[in-house]
């Protein structure tokens, strides 16, 4: 049985505007959960004190509780990467269930996005596309909505399908688009935007210009309130089953939001006058990243509720066959593996990666941006975890730290070996002669099938062609932990690490 279904990068489907409190269940904040990561999370945020409401049928067949059908406060959904999870809606229960989903391990690093679900803007469109256009957005994110970071860089950008637009748009024209699904930070997708403006909560949403719904529950004909002048009502499919108190919450909070927003829009200015400009802040959206360490963390809380082989969350972050295997070596031998060491030869002979594959090296930075260093060949796997890529390089800039200049015909050969906190590249000249060595001090490695990947945490240790050993980058790891990307327990290690290899070299 899989953990659930569907997994929505943008946690769009239910959730409640940052703009107005939630409400909870019995004063407890709640919570909606989908992905690979659900009966982790539901344990995790049971055991904090938040309420899970809206349980899947396989989560609702795993635990004894019993799971209300009732509006959520913050919707809690798996990027369609696996590696993290986005969390939307009222801003204190999107806050109390990041809180507990980092404490799981060092590694989970969570950022504000400036681009939140559900925000307004008046956005400038700075470039048409074959399938939509390119929109420049302001920072919608709400001030001292936590006390995350947002995501680094300047481009607050989005993109507007044609589908979502009834007027042609061109270069240059300025319009109000709201943030239909939020993007993480460190894939290549911008925010999905549309020119229809909606309210979210749990079981509906009232969406602005269109018709009441007349397709909604049989007991929302018996609800006292109606929806604005302007509004109908979206139900949602869950709304079926849910009792008269629980829709006549959905839409009360939906009621307040849409009048609000009604007299946000009423004294603002037009799109052509203002843009780029933030109407409305829209949701609470947070994104946290899941390293090795955190999964094996979320493995340990799994595995209180039902059998978890060895890294099952490792294994489902890397692809679909390999999700579907975890669930059938778990459905068929519930006992294997549980507190053995992960099986890192077995997984990468099945998925990947192996000699002659090619990878990519994903080097993600704690602002939570990520970059490719480039994809170089396997040339040797080793079942104890090592994964040796070996690199060509352009023959252009300058090494990092070392201070040489790149020339044509260079190598670097890169060691990745699963789980450990740092790595080495060697780069030879074309003749072989060894150019120098960059040791990079990160998050736990990770070798999925097509990408190695990890969190870069700035200080690195370099060894010169002449033998000397140069410690670098320090500043950038204090100035890191000052702007609140590093955790301090996280800049402690990285520096622990940096330290045991510049005594090693």
């Amino acid at each position: 049985m899989s953990d659930d279904e569907g997994a929505s990068r943008s946690g769009a489907g239910e959730g409640a505007d940052t703009t107005a409190g939630g409400d909870a269940v019995d004063g407890v904040p709640t919570v909606r959960v989908r992905g690979i990561y659900t009966t982790a999370l539901t344990r995790l945020f049971e055991d904090g004190g938040l309420s899970v409401v809206q349980a899947s049928p396989p989560i609702r067949d795993r635990f004894a509780d019993e799971f209300p059908l009732a509006p959520a406060d913050a919707m809690v959904s798996t990027t369609d990467d696996r590696q993290g999870v986005g969390i939307t809606g009222d801003a204190a229960a999107v806050a109390t269930a990041t809180t507990e989903a980092r404490a799981v391990g060092r590694d989970a690093m969570a950022w504000r996005d400036p681009t939140p679900r559900g925000a307004v803007y008046a956005g400038e469109v700075t470039e048409t596309l074959g399938s939509g256009a390119v929109v420049q957005l302001a920072d919608g994110a709400a001030d001292g909505d936590n006390d995350l970071p947002p995501v680094a860089g300047t481009d607050r950008e989005g993109f507007l399908p044609y589908s979502k637009t009834a007027a042609h748009v061109e270069t240059g024209d300025r319009l109000r688009v709201q943030v239909k699904e939020a993007a993480p930070p460190w894939g290549n997708g911008r925010p999905v935007l549309d020119t229809t403006v909606r309210v979210q909560r749990g079981l509906a949403a009232l969406v602005r210009g269109s018709s009441p719904d007349s397709n909604g529950p049989e007991l929302a004909d018996l609800l006292p309130v109606d929806p604005p002048e302007s509004w109908g009502i979206d139900w949602d499919p869950a709304a079926d089953d849910a009792d008269l108190d629980a829709l006549g919450d959905a839409l009360d909070g939906l009621r307040e939001r849409a009048l609000a927003l009604d007299e946000a829009f009423a004294d603002a200015p037009a799109p052509d006058d203002a843009a780029p400009h933030c109407y409305w802040p829209g949701e609470s959206t947070v994104w946290i990243w899941f390293g090795r360490e955190s999964r094996f963390g979320l493995d340990e809380r799994r595995r209180a509720v039902t059998a978890t082989m060895s890294g099952h969350h490792r294994v489902k972050a890397a692809t679909n066959s390999a999700s579907a295997a975890v669930d059938f070596v778990e459905a068929v031998c519930p006992d294997a593996g549980g507190e053995a060491e992960f099986p890192f030869d077995a997984v990468t002979r099945q998925f990947g990666p192996t000699e002659g594959d090619r990878v990519r090296i994903d080097h993600g930075k704690p602002d939570g941006r990520m970059f490719s260093l480039g994809t170089g060949e396997v040339t040797r796997r080793d079942p104890d975890g090592t994964v040796v890529v070996e690199r060509e390089m352009s023959g252009r800039g300058t090494y990092d730290a070392l201070g040489v200049d790149q020339q044509p015909g260079d190598v670097a050969v890169t060691k990745l070996t699963e789980g450990k906190w740092w790595y080495p590249t060697v780069y030879r000249g074309e003749d072989g002669e060894k150019r120098g060595t960059y040791v990079n001090v990160c998050t736990p490695v990770e070798a999925f099938p097509s990408a190695v990947r990890y969190v870069d945490l700035h200080v690195d240790v370099v060894k010169h062609a002449d033998g000397r050993v140069e410690r670098v980058d320090d500043d950038e790891l204090d100035a890191a932990v000052d702007a609140g990307h590093v955790p301090a327990e996280l800049a402690e290690k990285a520096r622990s690490v940096a330290s045991a290899v510049e005594n090693a070299l």
